[in-house]
């Protein structure tokens, strides 16, 4: 069989103990690797693991353990468990939410409706588990107890997990991505901050012809003194 027997090392390690059986047949029973079963009989591996017997446990039979020690090519079956767990259905409708809850169901409303704006109306139904009619009177204020409420994180109120309420935020939001909104000044990238000016060069090269524009006028200036000395 395809499945492996609970606690699958310590299940091997009683079996090497207690029964005559292959490594190979330990091996195929447990889903292990015959050489680490050998290195369980060799005292090489699963030390201090105290073994656990498949019989007491319901999972293998004494006749089956026979029928393994007679013939060495026959392969150990697992039994099935007399224990059936049933299919857990699909849960459809709007969530459960316990009466003692139910009071507080309109203020997680009030608090999805100003924070998730983006969130439909079918999502607010499966994270706190009420009706459109209720949704709309928590927005248009017409809420019997409207004056009253006080804004409160579902999650918080136990009405939902923080898991759901970020799937539903999520899926919203690719459905309708919120508009970008203006947040304000910003620091300048580094690309700008860094940039080198483009008449910096320029300037050096300004610097430079007055620099030699004042030595040839006193060049200038030299010589005529020296013609008028002459």
């Amino acid at each position: 069989m395809s499945n492996a027997p609970l606690m699958p090392k310590a299940t091997a390690v009683w079996l090497v103990d207690n029964t005559a059986l292959s490594f190979d047949q330990v091996a195929d029973f447990t889903k292990m690797h015959p050489l680490e079963v050998r290195a369980i009989a060799d005292g090489d591996a699963a030390q201090g693991i105290k073994g656990m017997d498949p019989i007491s446990t319901g999972q293998l039979t004494r006749e089956e353990i026979e029928k393994g020690e007679r013939d060495p090519n026959y392969r150990l079956r697992l039994q099935e468990s007399k224990v059936v767990l049933p299919a857990q259905a699909k849960r459809k409708g709007p969530r459960y939410t316990p009466v003692s809850r139910r009071h507080e169901r309109p203020s997680a409303i009030l608090w999805l409706v100003r924070n998730h704006p983006e969130l439909k109306d079918a999502s607010i139904m499966r994270l706190v588990g009420t009706t459109k009619s209720t949704i709309a009177s928590v927005r248009d204020r017409t809420h019997w107890n409207a004056q009253t409420l006080t804004p409160m994180d579902p999650v918080t109120l136990g009405l939902c997990s923080q898991i759901e309420l970020d799937f539903e935020v999520q899926r919203a939001a690719k459905e309708k991505p919120l508009d970008a909104q203006y947040s304000g000044a910003t620091l300048l990238p580094a690309s700008e901050t860094t940039r080198k000016d483009e008449y910096e060069p320029a300037g050096r090269d300004h610097d430079d012809l007055n620099v030699d524009a004042v030595f040839a006028k006193l060049k200038t200036i030299g010589g005529k003194k020296h013609d008028d000395e002459e």
